[in-house]
């Protein structure tokens, strides 16, 4: 990620967390925001494991936007334990709070999330998305009205993430939020993550597209090494799993699963580092690791390091 050592006066900048339930689109809307892809994606639930800070320098000031794993109540694992941690103290340092709810749609986990909003004591927008889904755009009326009666939003904005709609009057509304402050980061920065960690998040969202319900919540990544040679990137990856079962799965026939989702991590991690990569991925077991507290800090999880 480039990094420069000056940065425009800007009016305003704060911490913005993005706050909701799994799948309601927040790396989606982070991404869009950003205009490249930051956080990785999938149609699965709970694909964000770490907070990730995405940067956006406007005119007006700098809005550092924490994007968090969903608030969840699936299974007790110490994964799962790990992942609604992380979210809610995701809230405990921020300005702003973005809820993102599905259109039309108000599960306990939803409330969950306003929960935990309300209990951080921070100041929310309630973000509508999805409405590119809803046919009769009239039947969000009554969703918006009951939405405003459960918490006193600053505002409720209709989007879709997806397409791009109504974000840049959501952008706006975000900024007047924040307090008056410099810029935390150059202009030009978007993150703070390192390249290994989206390294390791490239490869993990190929598994979470790939494979069945359960599968990828017992894989995570790990970059073994990271080095830059002669213009391009030699990277090798090594994948966790918990049975060897799931190892011969996720390497398939003669190898060409694993070759398969190297490949297009490959292709994804070119296009993000703006380089020639050369990847190389192997498979190992590590029983139960998402049940194992020290295994999980092992592996990276716990804290607020690459891993």
């Amino acid at each position: 990620m480039p990094e420069s050592n000056t940065g425009s006066a800007v009016g305003r900048c704060g911490y913005v967390a993005i706050v909701g339930r799994p799948n309601v689109g927040k790396s989606t809307l982070l991404n869009r925001i950003l205009g490249q892809k930051l956080a990785i994606t999938s149609h699965k639930a709970q694909t964000t494991r770490h907070s990730i800070l995405g940067i956006k320098t406007r005119p007006e000031g700098q809005i550092l936007f924490v994007d968090t794993p969903g608030i969840h109540q699936r299974g007790g694992s110490a994964l799962n334990r790990y992942l609604n941690r992380s979210a809610r103290a995701s809230l405990a340092d921020t300005d702003l709070a973005l809820l993102v709810v599905e259109a039309l749609r108000w599960t306990d986990e939803d409330r969950d999330a306003l929960e935990a909003i309300v209990k951080a004591g921070v100041p929310a927008i309630a973000v509508i998305n999805k409405v590119d889904r809803v046919a009769d755009k009239t039947s969000l009326l009554p969703y918006l009205q009951t939405l405003s009666e459960r918490h006193s939003f600053l505002a409720l904005f209709p989007v879709s993430a997806s397409r791009g709609d109504q974000i840049e009057a959501l952008e706006q509304s975000v900024i007047e939020a924040l307090p008056e402050a410099p810029p935390v980061f150059p202009e030009d920065q978007v993150t703070d993550r390192s390249e290994r960690f989206f390294a390791a998040e490239l490869v993990r969202e190929q598994l979470m597209q790939r494979y069945g319900e359960e599968l990828p919540y017992r894989t995570t990544v790990e970059i073994e090494r990271f080095e830059e040679q002669d213009g391009r990137y030699r990277i090798h990856a090594l994948i966790w799993v918990e049975r060897s079962s799931q190892k011969a799965i996720i390497i398939g026939k003669q190898g060409e699963a694993l070759k398969a989702v190297a490949s297009q991590a490959r292709q994804e991690m070119q296009k993000l580092f703006d380089c020639s990569v050369h990847l190389d991925v192997w498979v190992k077991v590590k029983k139960s690791w998402s049940s194992d507290e020290a295994a999980i800090a092992s592996l990276g999880y716990g804290n607020n390091e690459d891993h």
